[in-house]
């Protein structure tokens, strides 16, 4: 469980709905003729932009903002060594055995493990991260259309609300429900927008970063093992995958520094 994203929903929501209860009622704040036309609206004009796959496929992406949690750099480095280590005291055959929980990592190991070319698993493990930074790049562009077509509904319910009440001017009871309709849409769309919708993209993005950077060290990793490289150097080159201040930190000491 993401926590930074966890406790930013929960705290965002429970203070907009304290605010509400402060001002009166939540009942108050509730108006189904708002909510079809700002949720449903929403969710059927998105889906228009993409097929059903993807928008479906969004829901599940959408889940690494919460549930995700990335392999850190330092554990990947470790790792590396480790097995370039195991490699070149009883060759690729001795990876075989090695527990890894990378799945990313795990298919480069295989690939070694069978004897494919370099030049074969380079462009396998790289159209691999190719492909997989594209799918959560399209997940994060599916949320970022939704924090823009929310607030756009919301002005379409407005404009409805609006032409309502202009309507029924003639009957003061009616002017109350229709100016609910204006307002509230108003409200739903921008709290689908900045408060679910474009954070959420936000932090698909970075997780897109992370991942897509912890993948390329493992793709470095991968090749040098291959290449017969010693564990010292391959973790000095891993490094450079650190922020400056944490290269110098761990076995390699000195040798992960430029």
């Amino acid at each position: 469980m993401d926590l930074a994203t966890l406790i930013g929903i929960v705290g965002a929501f429970g203070f907009v709905i304290m605010a509400m209860l402060l001002g009166g009622t939540i009942e108050m704040f509730i108006d189904v003729v708002s909510i079809l036309i700002v949720f449903g609206g929403t969710a059927f004009v998105v889906m228009m932009k993409y097929n059903m796959g993807q928008f479906i496929g969004a829901i599940k992406i959408a889940m690494k903002a919460f549930m995700f949690k990335t392999d850190s750099p330092e554990e990947l480095i470790s790792k590396s060594v480790e097995m370039a280590d195991a490699a070149r005291k009883g060759g690729f055959l001795a990876l075989e055995e090695a527990e890894i929980s990378n799945a990313f990592m795990q298919k480069g190991v295989d690939m070694l493990v069978d004897g494919h070319d370099a030049d074969v698993v380079r462009a396998t493990l790289e159209n691999d991260i190719r492909l997989t930074a594209g799918r959560h790049e399209r997940g994060a562009d599916i949320f970022k259309q939704i924090g823009d077509v929310a607030p756009a509904m919301g002005m379409i319910g407005t404009l409805v609300g609006l032409v309502a009440m202009l309507s029924n001017m003639d009957d003061p009871k009616s002017i109350g429900p229709a100016m609910a309709v204006a307002l509230l849409t108003t409200l739903y769309g921008a709290i689908i927008a900045n408060m679910m919708a474009l954070p959420v993209s936000d932090k698909l993005k970075l997780r897109a970063e992370e991942e897509k950077l912890n993948r390329s060290l493992i793709l470095d990793a991968v090749l040098g093992i291959q290449d017969g490289q010693n564990p010292r150097v391959i973790e000095g080159v891993l490094r450079n995958y650190l922020p400056e201040s944490k290269r110098g930190s761990g076995e390699a000491g000195e040798g992960g520094e430029e």
